[in-house]
């Protein structure tokens, strides 16, 4: 996800506040942090991305990509 510059550790502290969030880290380059994200379906996912990732207000933009090993 990108976040406004200058806000990346108060968005990482944000999300890993987020019972669903296993894992999250600071990244250089075009987004500033990555997210692991557990749920059991897809809808989930879309409902803590929406409610939940997005509405952190210094989040600018959130690209999805799912793993279904």
């Amino acid at each position: 996800m990108s976040s406004l510059i200058g806000t990346e550790d108060d968005v990482l502290k944000a999300v890993t506040e987020i019972p669903e969030v296993k894992e999250a880290h600071r990244i250089h380059g075009l987004y500033s942090v990555i997210v692991l994200v557990e749920a059991e379906t897809i809808q989930e996912i879309d409902d803590i991305v929406l409610s939940k990732i997005r509405s952190i207000d210094e989040v600018q933009f959130v690209l999805k990509m799912v793993c279904i090993d």
